[in-house]
């Protein structure tokens, strides 16, 4: 049997998830996520796909997540006609997070084109519209927990609670081909669940398996003694501090579970008497929306009733529209802002940030991952000046991190995870992941028993799981080189020398000294030329 794995994407970064297995037969796609990160990254989104998306066959989701579902709309627009296998509460959050993410590439690129044009450059088009999100969500065929799904010839599906977000699936395939009597089994572990996690149950999948694909987010991350009851105590510590007069508490997040997780433990410490009542605004359209649709489903959560109740709370306010938004710049009592996106990539938070890092009297709290290259990252690495829209931005404000709040497995559970799934008998794949997660959980998983050392892919790798051993074969030029993935990039580093300038011409004593500087750096970008 020919069987072959492509790593489109999660390989040596966090985001852009994409798997494809092809057979003589038949080629189905694992999740078509979108790359965030550094720009050189997020460049990939606009590319094209690097196989031809009017032959594949099916699309299986492990999640709805962007960074595993958001280039969904673009293969259906680049000729994708088949299914897309997902559960019920991933095609439930897709119907508002894929259009959501269309929106706001239209809003962001309309923005662009303005700058562009009185620079004088060239006009760029989204990587898709709300339309086209709109459009293929008409492919989505939902699927239940637990039961086999033909999917393409050769292959069937099973999926199981992955326990990270709602709707969230680890993916079991088997593959068939020819006269083989045994098919191949794989696992896509998709995003796994941590084992605090407020409304989602420990995730499940089989055991026994031939190849294992595992995501390792937190492969280098050991949060150990963490409990709900721990982190509220946490958060309510970081309340506290953040508490002053006319002052602010912005929470970059997730619109889509993380949101909804903060709010439950704000208004438990709040009745509880551990925080005063204080406003909370949850600063996203998508948000709201998402906490319609957990609460249809609240029936099928942990602690779904706590949810419905705080989703009731009169401290709770969602916004809706941008004159709303800005409103809330006009209190001046302290509050909280609950904003996506949870790296600050995009959407509102990017707004609240511009309005309040300047002021001594506010904190961001960081709740979830931050990957390399975003301003999420930048601002918790302590910059003390950034860019957004545009405009240089003082940070003053104190910059905090709770990463107890992350929908991922830290590396004890990602093992956990592994060991109950043995026997592994051909092959791990370790993707999700930037390097020092991935190499830890490699090296971590190196004495476990009844399975083969973890492989860790790079981008547009390919490899045959024909024979007893994955083989990797030759592929073309890579779109983005290994030592790339994951990591900051000229981007980052272009405007982060921007700002040294400013900042150096700034603290000059006098005219003369200006100048001194300025014509230094004129020497020095002649002399770079001229080499």
């Amino acid at each position: 049997m020919s069987l072959r794995l492509h790593f489109y994407g999660a390989a040596r970064t966090v985001t852009g998830s994409c798997f494809l297995l092809e057979t003589d037969d038949a080629r189905v796609l694992v999740d078509c996520g979108m790359f965030q990160g550094s720009k050189e990254e997020r460049e990939l989104n606009y590319q094209h796909f690097p196989f031809r998306a009017a032959g594949i066959d099916a699309l299986c989701l492990t999640h709805a997540h962007i960074d595993h579902s958001g280039l969904v709309p673009k293969l259906v627009k680049a000729g994708f006609d088949g299914p897309i296998y997902a559960t019920g509460g991933t095609a439930d959050l897709a119907s508002i997070m894929l259009p959501d993410s269309g929106y706001i590439q239209e809003m962001e690129v309309n923005q662009l084109n303005r700058r562009n044009s009185r620079r004088g450059r060239d006009t760029v088009s989204p990587i898709y519209t709300e339309e086209d999100a709109l459009t293929s969500l008409r492919q989505f065929r939902p699927v239940a927990y637990g039961q086999w799904q033909e999917v393409a010839v050769g292959f069937r599906a099973r999926y199981w609670n992955a326990g990270h977000l709602l709707g969230s699936a680890s993916i079991e395939i088997e593959v068939t081909s020819g006269d083989k009597e045994e098919p191949t089994r794989l696992l896509f572990s998709g995003d796994i669940g941590p084992d605090h996690k407020l409304l989602q149950p420990d995730p499940d999948a089989p055991r026994d398996l031939d190849y294992v694909v595992l995501e390792s987010t937190y492969g280098d991350t050991d949060r150990a003694g963490t409990t709900i009851e721990r982190r509220r105590r946490m958060l309510r510590d970081e309340v506290r501090t953040a508490m002053r007069p006319g002052g602010a508490l912005l929470i970059p997040s997730f619109a889509v579970e993380r949101t909804q997780e903060l709010l439950v433990d704000l208004m438990e410490l709040m009745e509880a008497g551990e925080l005063p009542d204080i406003p909370i605004f949850i600063d996203s359209p998508l948000a709201s929306k998402a906490s319609a649709i957990f609460k249809r489903h609240a029936g099928e959560l942990r602690n779904g009733a706590d949810l419905v109740q705080a989703l009731g709370s009169r401290w709770v306010r969602f916004t809706e529209t941008v004159e709303q938004s800005k409103a809330i710049d006009r209190i001046h009592s302290f509050h909280i802002i609950i904003a996506a996106s949870g790296m600050c990539e995009a959407g509102r938070i990017r707004h609240h940030l511009k309005a309040w890092l300047w002021k001594d009297e506010a904190t961001v709290l960081f709740v979830g991952f931050q990957a390399q290259g975003t301003l999420g990252r930048i601002l918790q690495d302590g910059a003390s000046k950034v860019r957004i829209h545009g405009e240089e931005i003082k940070v003053r404000a104190r910059m905090r991190t709770l990463d107890l709040y992350s929908g991922h497995a830290d590396g004890p559970e990602l093992k956990t995870w592994l060991s109950e799934r043995l026997p592994v008998r051909r092959g791990v794949f370790l993707v999700h992941g930037e390097d020092p997660a991935l190499k830890a959980l490699q090296s971590s998983l190196a004495g476990l028993e009844r399975t083969p050392d973890a492989l860790i892919p790079e981008i547009d790798d390919v490899y045959d799981l024909s024979g007893e051993r994955p083989m990797r074969t030759d592929r073309p030029e890579p779109r983005l080189p290994g030592a790339n993935a994951g990591h900051r990039d000229w981007h980052n580093d272009y405007a982060e020398l921007l700002l040294a300038i400013n900042e150096a011409v700034e603290a000059a004593a006098d005219k003369r000294a200006k100048g001194v500087i300025i014509r230094r750096i004129r020497e020095a970008l002649r002399s770079g030329v001229r080499e």
